[in-house]
């Protein structure tokens, strides 16, 4: 059975059409004219991640309500996390537990079977983003798209081997190689920052830190890359196109090319992945299945039928052009190397001072198992209001770069949201109801005797406390106080006043119903030392837990 090739459609051109039509179809070539399906669908599932990007993970309304989300969550906002199929394995493997994320990688798995590598050519907004970039850039920098590789052709089989190898000792590496991810994160850091900014307020973007600008340039340099070869980092570095081209090993469809082929290079020229070989056959393992060369066939020899077609191929051969196997020296360097890094991320957790112990969102489970689970995708920023949450730096283990952490000087966490603890694609922050949020602890309140107004007794402020109760917490109480009165003259005031001067109410937390929300933080943080200025340093802070209540 011969499938159709989703192309080519070269008509005579209209005596009336417009030289400007011309133009702009010229400068769709040679991808949309030689695969017009397929960048239709391309592009279809490009809106999709923008939509659920932008809009269903924008946290903002008016008034704020606890079915935000839900109420526009009609896919899930973190699904092309889910479809990333390097996500599902590593957590799979890191955790010892089958995640969500496994089913969505299992859906794309059955699917490469038929469509080798077509998440990639079709789905990834990461590859349309650089195709996007090759059709405005990278053609008219770079010039002719060589077939030809270096020594990076497999460096993507031997990354996927590093992240297997790290992930079974419970390290999780994929969040910084992975295709979703990658992309995701970079997004969170470049343009959520602009939205929030344009559409909300500018004052509450936060200033964009050394952590945000390594993401960033992490996918500018996966960009710029494609001005060497088109889709570099696709062709030759992805370990999630890696993991598909190993199911397209045993898939049931294949790209063929009949006896009819000239050998006139174009389908080498127009190929996005490499997959063309030196004499024009096909690199089975680097198909994408984009049929973009079909499209571009003179002579119509390009076909995509079922696997074991053998009449009336290219000089009755079929995959003559293979490409060199990757090494096994190769795959031992990548799995030394990743067996190091394990052991080196693994033995530098719990190192951090208790005092520096990073906030985690609600929900989140403990370090270790957070660390382990965590993909750093950045999806959890984009939905938190405020925002709370920030990427980790290199302030603790360099484990826990790009992992959330809740910053309570710059917003408090609200009480009617869990957004962040609803669309963690592998579960290193819990669902939770709102209900369940409002009794989960993401550390304490302390308070700084020594700093705050009411127990130095500079002057009366409950700030704090009215806060926690518009919250419903009811965690801060104001109780009675004795002030020590010192160089009083004698006879200046009567018994009464000095009494009534030698005591005052001052906040106390109450530990057993403190979930560690910040709000109060947050408040005395911008009253008193933003905005009036009396303090140097907010008078009340969260601590991490040691243990969870």
């Amino acid at each position: 059975m011969t499938l159709p090739v989703l192309n080519h459609f070269r008509r005579p051109r209209p005596a009336s059409r417009s030289r400007w039509l011309d133009r702009g179809l010229a400068l769709l070539r040679p991808s949309w004219q030689a695969a017009p399906l397929r960048r239709l669908v391309q592009a279809c599932f490009f809106l999709l991640f923008l939509y659920l990007f932008f809009y269903v993970s924008w946290p903002y309304a008016e008034p704020f309500h606890a079915e935000l989300l839900s109420s526009k969550e009609h896919l899930p906002a973190e699904l092309f996390l889910l479809l990333d199929p390097l996500v599902g394995i590593s957590a799979t493997i890191a955790t010892r537990a089958v995640s969500i994320a496994l089913a969505g990688c299992g859906i794309v798995l059955a699917i490469s079977l038929f469509i080798p590598r077509g998440f990639c050519s079709y789905v990834c907004p990461r590859g349309t983003i650089l195709d996007l970039f090759e059709g405005c850039v990278g053609r008219w920098v770079r010039g002719k798209n060589g077939a030809s590789a270096g020594w990076w052709r497999h460096l993507k089989y031997y990354l996927l081997a590093a992240v297997m190898v790290a992930a079974g000792f419970g390290v999780m590496i994929v969040g910084y190689v992975s295709a979703i991810p990658v992309v995701t994160r970079a997004i969170a850091f470049l343009l959520a920052p602009l939205q929030l900014g344009t559409l909300r307020n500018w004052s509450q973007v936060r200033e964009v830190g050394w952590a945000e600008w390594l993401s960033i340039g992490l996918f500018a340099g996966i960009v710029l890359a494609s001005l060497f070869r088109q889709r570099f980092w696709c062709r030759y570095v992805c370990p999630s196109g890696a993991v598909l081209s190993l199911v397209a090993k045993v898939g049931l469809t294949r790209r063929h090319v009949t006896d009819r082929c000239v050998e006139c290079g174009r389908c080498a020229d127009v190929c996005p992945f490499d997959a063309v070989g030196e004499d024009f056959t096909t690199r089975g393992l680097d198909c994408a299945w984009c049929q973009t060369c079909g499209g571009a066939c003179p002579a119509g020899a390009i076909q995509f039928t079922l696997r074991g077609r053998r009449e009336g191929l290219k000089e009755g051969g079929e995959d003559r052009s293979k490409s060199p196997s990757p090494s096994r020296r190769g795959f031992l360097a990548a799995g030394i190397g990743a067996v190091a890094v394990a052991i080196g991320l693994r033995s530098a957790r719990g190192t951090q001072p208790a005092a520096l112990a990073p906030i985690r969102p609600p929900g989140s489970r403990p370090e270790a198992e957070f660390l382990t689970r965590c993909v750093r995708c950045g999806q959890c920023y984009q939905v938190c209001p405020g925002p709370v949450l920030r990427p980790s730096g290199l302030e603790g283990p360099v484990e826990s770069l790009w992992t959330p952490v809740a910053d309570l000087l710059h917003a408090g966490c609200h009480q009617d949201c869990n957004f962040c603890t609803q669309v963690c694609p592998t579960g290193a922050i819990r669902s939770l109801t709102i209900d369940q949020k409002r009794r989960t602890p993401m550390g304490i309140a302390v308070i700084d005797g020594d700093t705050c107004l009411a127990h130095r007794g500079a002057e009366f402020c409950r700030l704090c406390a009215d806060e926690c109760d518009a919250a419903g917490y009811g965690a801060i109480e104001m109780r009675t106080i004795e002030l020590t009165l010192e160089d009083v003259p004698e006879g200046l005031f009567s018994d009464e006043q000095l009494e009534a001067m030698g005591h005052t109410e001052a906040p106390f937390v109450n530990a057993d119903a403190c979930v560690g929300c910040g709000l109060c933080q947050y408040r005395c943080h911008a009253a008193l030392v933003k905005q009036r200025k009396e303090l140097n340093q907010a008078a009340i802070a969260v601590q991490a837990l040691k243990r969870e209540r």
